[in-house]
């Protein structure tokens, strides 16, 4: 009989191969290029029928202005007529110094004048107007003087209709 031993079988490998940051690193970004290329290679495929590239500075010219959208109208007349004419400032401008300018501008008593669709109404507004003109600026004694001296811009003369236009909604004018 043979006494040798038989030779040991080989031993499984079970623990796998630690490979350090750098090994790792090389082997992400090998798989990324494969990757990479794929996608590239099924672009072209997809778009492949396309006889030219696709230009769109034709399509696209510039910023777009889209318009306001349209505010709820007040319900009562003296309301209504202050908002349109907040409106009516807003697209057809503002002035000083003159109720309509050469460009058809208008101050803040032509704009209710020109919006107010009767006396009444236009009374009720102009009256409204100056609560709020002299809630704003405290010693103004006329619309004119507001819109001429306390008034900086066509915005600040918006805003003092709008606040107007909701004054007289409270009180039902």
């Amino acid at each position: 009989m043979d006494t040798t031993a038989p030779a040991p079988a080989p031993a499984a490998v079970t623990s796998r191969t630690v490979l350090d940051l750098e090994a790792r690193m090389a082997a992400v970004e090998a798989e990324m290029t494969v990757r990479l290329q794929l996608a590239g290679l099924a672009m072209d495929v997809d778009t492949a029928h396309r006889s030219a590239p696709l230009d769109l500075a034709g399509v696209i010219t510039g910023p777009v202005e889209l318009p306001e959208p349209e505010e709820d109208p007040y319900g009562t007349p003296a309301a209504a007529t202050l908002q349109r004419a907040a409106r009516r400032l807003r697209t057809g401008g503002w002035c000083q110094g003159r109720t309509v300018d050469a460009d058809g501008a208008r101050c803040l008593y032509g704009a209710v004048h020109a919006e107010a669709p009767s006396s009444g109404a236009e009374g009720d507004a102009l009256a409204v107007l100056m609560d709020a003109i002299r809630r704003r600026f405290p010693g103004t004694d006329t619309i004119p003087e507001a819109n001429d001296h306390r008034l900086t811009g066509w915005q600040a003369a918006v805003r003092i209709l709008g606040e107007a236009a909701a004054l007289a909604d409270a009180r039902g004018l």
